[in-house]
């Protein structure tokens, strides 16, 4: 992606934060994502007054992504609104992001359009992946087995057969 392109997806970053729903922490982020096929899906932060129902602005640009039919992501953009550091994402939208691959280049921007950059892996170098899954693992009925008899020996009464 050469420099026009990504100064056009912090763009699209910066347009995507006047949309944020932010009435309780008042701050603004917003963030573009492009596909591998070329498109690009925006998206902003909406808070909720039980905090943890917010969703970020890199997690609805992935939704919104992914409910359109595409999983690969080559690169996305985020901004906000501090003056003098980069806006990087949280930790569950690194988990988020890496769900899509650990190349995929992430643009943290200033209000100026100034960035940083680094790949999804580097930003949850040790995260779980998908390919945690297709490691060879240890028979779970021998785990199962261990772990109900040792709930049974925990029991404050006698279990009758």
């Amino acid at each position: 992606m050469d420099d026009q392109g990504v100064q056009k997806l912090i763009s699209l970053s910066h347009k995507a934060k006047e949309k944020a729903y932010c009435r309780y922490s008042n701050f603004r982020v917003g963030c573009a994502l492009l596909t591998q096929e070329g498109d690009v899906f925006t998206g902003c932060n909406v808070e909720n007054v039980s905090y943890g129902l917010t969703i970020c602005a890199e997690r609805t640009a992935l939704v919104k992504a992914v409910s359109e039919g595409h999983h690969k992501i080559k690169a996305m953009a985020i901004s906000s609104d501090m003056k003098h550091e980069f806006i990087s994402p949280c930790g569950a939208c690194r988990q988020f992001i890496i769900e899509f691959g650990g190349d995929i280049k992430v643009y943290m921007t200033k209000p100026d359009s100034s960035y940083t950059m680094l790949t999804s892996q580097e930003l949850m170098p040790l995260g779980p992946q998908t390919k945690m899954l297709e490691n060879e693992r240890i028979d779970q009925r021998s785990v199962t087995m261990e772990r109900g008899e040792l709930i049974r020996d925990l029991l404050p009464w006698k279990q009758h057969d």
